[in-house]
């Protein structure tokens, strides 16, 4: 049994953690509901993401089980509003040491610098955050890689990048064939570049 923790908080970006949870609990559902994902915030309060959606949140930093993987999402909350958050930066030091896997998405890497786990290590994170985030020190950011996997830190571009990282990471957990089907019943199959200007199949 896997036990998926992914933080939320406010001006998080919706898809960062929404398309990972998608992973996490088709694959749960494929092995007979045999994992858990459970979303975590600093209080039980509903979280106001980046585009405005409201969010409960299961647990908070204090009352929630022990986590195999951690998935901390980004956002304007993230290298903004968290990134000098004692309380939250803290809990992810911490929880970081007990995790299997540690994973971000976009500028989520932000918040795994500043809290500690990131310092030392090749990173991905949003293409417009990339010089910034090098500007920290510590920490070789890759740049065209649309996740990138350092030890048990994984961590992706943008947005969408973490569906891909999400796929590689139960994929390492549960086979490539396992992830290969959630991947199928997902549907997720992106075909870049922008397609919308192509006519419509009859």
């Amino acid at each position: 049994m896997t036990t998926y923790g992914l933080l939320i908080f406010d001006e998080a970006e919706e898809l960062d953690f929404i398309g990972p949870w998608e992973v996490f609990t088709a694959s749960s559902m494929l092995r007979s509901d045999a994992d858990t994902a459970v979303l975590i915030a600093e209080q039980p309060d509903p979280v106001r993401c980046n585009k405005g959606m409201r969010v409960l949140p299961d647990h908070t930093l204090d009352d929630h089980p022990p986590l195999d993987v951690l998935l901390v999402p980004g956002g304007r909350g993230a290298r903004i509003g968290q990134l000098h958050n004692p309380v939250l930066l803290d809990w992810i030091a911490e929880t970081a040491r007990q995790v299997t896997w540690l994973a971000s998405v976009c500028t989520g890497a932000a918040l795994l610098h500043a809290a500690g786990p990131a310092r030392g290590r090749r990173v991905a994170t949003h293409w417009n955050y990339e010089d910034t985030l090098e500007a920290h020190g510590d920490v070789t950011v890759a740049r065209e890689a649309r996740y990138v996997v350092d030890g048990n830190l994984v961590t992706s571009q943008g947005v969408s990048a973490g569906i891909d990282s999400a796929l590689w990471l139960i994929g390492a957990l549960h086979g490539r064939d396992h992830a290969r089907a959630v991947r199928r019943y997902i549907q997720y199959e992106p075909a870049p570049p922008y397609l919308a200007d192509e006519p419509l199949a009859a």
